[in-house]
Formats: structure tokens, sequence, C-alpha cells
């Protein structure tokens, strides 16, 4: 790993803050990039509760907010990402063929709709850099204009987030081995 991470007894105390808001909160341990963002308290503080809101609090459920996350660390080839939301994703219940073929950058075939106009945006907003038309006129009648802009706000946050799990080469837990090739 490029980054030697604090230790609470290391931290300002602004980076003591932030970290123990994170261990209060709803995720009940600070996710890992948010202790490279420590090197900027405010913006880990921000960046932090975005994490969380877009993690707890949208109108998608957990398999849809999952797979919106899964199609950004298979964009970013971010190992830890999948890593870490392959788990959540099977946990919420998607289906583990759908994340085998995302996995496999195949394209995975899905019984519900909603799901497989999660992915179709996921892919466009990281692929084609927006929606076309028709994906948009779909997204907006399916998700609504809240649902899309969440499934926005999780493919922009967790490329922030790969980026930085990448960019600081952050560890798969001892013995777990890469799934991204």
């Amino acid at each position: 790993m490029r980054l030697k991470l604090p230790t609470p007894a290391e931290m300002s105390d602004d980076q003591r803050a932030i970290y123990e808001e994170s261990i209060a909160s709803k995720r009940g341990t600070p996710p890992p990039p948010m202790m490279a963002w420590l090197a900027n308290p405010e913006m880990a503080r921000h960046a932090t509760r975005l994490g969380a809101f877009l993690r707890y609090d949208t109108s998608l459920t957990p398999a849809e907010s999952e797979l919106a996350i899964l199609v950004t660390a298979r964009h970013w080839t971010a190992q830890f990402e999948w890593y870490a939301h392959k788990k959540m994703a099977l946990d919420g219940g998607l289906d583990p063929a759908i994340i085998d073929a995302i996995r496999d950058r195949r394209t995975p075939t899905f019984a519900d709709p909603k799901q497989q106009l999660i992915y179709d945006v996921a892919r466009a907003l990281h692929e084609a850099k927006g929606l076309p038309k028709p994906l948009y006129d779909a997204a907006m009648q399916t998700l609504g204009e809240r649902g899309l802009v969440e499934v926005i706000g999780l493919c922009g946050y967790y490329t922030m987030v790969s980026m930085t799990l990448n960019t600081y080469e952050f560890p798969l837990p001892d013995g777990e081995k890469p799934e991204l090739t």
C-alpha cells in the first residue's frame, strides 16, 4: 500500500472527529477510502456522509444500489471495491449470475426490468459519459427523477472511492485473491 494510514493516536483532532463520527454511523466502522481522505479532514467528512447516505438512505433497494456499485468497481477494475461490494450485493439479494457476468465483462440477463435499467444507466454513464435520450427517458419513467439522481450519485461517488483505492493500492484482506482481470 502506498499510504501509511494514521492510527487514532496519530490523528489530529479534526481527523479523529470524522473517524469517530464514521464509527458512530450506520456503518459502524470507517470506510477504507476515508482513511486516505483524512489527509483533508473536511473532504473526508463530506465524502463519508455522502457515502453513508448513498448506501443507506436512497429509494433504491440494496440489490439495486450494489448493482450500480459493482458496475462502477468493474469499470475501474477496483479490486478492493469489488471484494467489499460483491458480498454486500449477494447479501442484498442480487443474483450471483449477474455478479459473475459483470465480473467477466459480459452483459447480464435480468429478470427484473428495473435492475436492467440501472445496469444500462450505470454502464452508459461510465462508457458513453452520459445517457442517450431513449435511455434517459426510460430511466425517468422507471426510476423517476430521484432514482436517476441516486444512480448517478452512486456511480460518481464510487468512482471517487475506486480511484482512491486504486491510487493508494489498498490491499485485499489476507488470503483473498483479486477477481477482476
